[in-house]
């Protein structure tokens, strides 16, 4: 059987890693949160005292940078320098770090060789800003995956309360602002619709009414009990 590969993109809080993690788990296919790799390195930089937007700085120390996926009942785990940093890297700062060093072009290229390699192993349904332009130029389906301002505002402030996280909603409003500008200006790999995606948004939607949207775009002939 061919591996298979579904592209998500879409802004911040769009809902894309809790979709594409429901529609892994349907398919009994691997999911690759590509945000999360960012993140780690955001993480490395913030806690070694480095600007997250130094493309200098960030550039001497990617090599003392070594990120890992494991995989634990089809859940994925980022390990940064052997360390599993999955729940360190799920803050406000290291969302907003993650978004600067993402506009450095050495850490996209050191990135994105790990996602394509990924790719070439198992069938994957990854999400990201520019999986399908530019990871995975060749996906097999192509989402664009939106949603207003306001509702992801929403959802990220009920996530972080949830989570015991004190936050306000205005300010969260204004960061994501200030991501979908950063992700979407930057020169290297910015956020956008490829040509050939296809745009769902999740505005007022349930999670499940916008899984079963995108599993009814899976091409036919790719078997979903598909074994990786």
């Amino acid at each position: 059987m061919k591996h298979f590969a579904i592209a998500i993109d879409g802004p911040a809080g769009a809902g894309k890693s809790t979709i594409a993690k429901m529609i892994a788990k349907k398919l009994n296919i691997i999911y690759v949160d590509t945000g999360a790799m960012y993140r780690a390195v955001a993480l490395y930089c913030i806690n070694h005292g480095i600007n997250c937007r130094d493309k200098e700085s960030v550039e001497k120390i990617l090599d003392q940078i070594e990120i890992k996926i494991q995989y634990i009942d089809n859940v994925q785990r980022i390990l940064l320098n052997n360390e599993d940093v999955t729940d360190k890297i799920r803050t406000q700062e290291i969302s907003q770090g993650a978004s600067d060093v993402a506009t450095i072009q050495a850490v996209r290229i050191k990135m994105v060789e790990l996602q394509r390699n990924l790719a070439k192993t198992v069938s994957v349904v990854m999400d990201g800003r520019d999986i399908g332009t530019h990871v995975l130029p060749d996906a097999d389906l192509k989402i664009f995956l939106t949603a207003s301002v306001e509702e992801r505002a929403n959802r990220r402030y009920k996530e972080l309360i949830q989570n015991g996280i004190e936050c306000n909603l205005s300010k969260i409003k204004e960061e994501i602002e200030a991501r979908d500008k950063n992700d979407s200006c930057r020169e290297c790999s910015p956020l956008k619709k490829a040509e050939d995606a296809v745009e769902v948004d999740t505005t007022g939607q349930t999670i499940q009414e916008v899984v079963n949207r995108i599993i009814s775009l899976i091409p036919k002939q790719f078997d979903t009990n598909n074994d990786n």
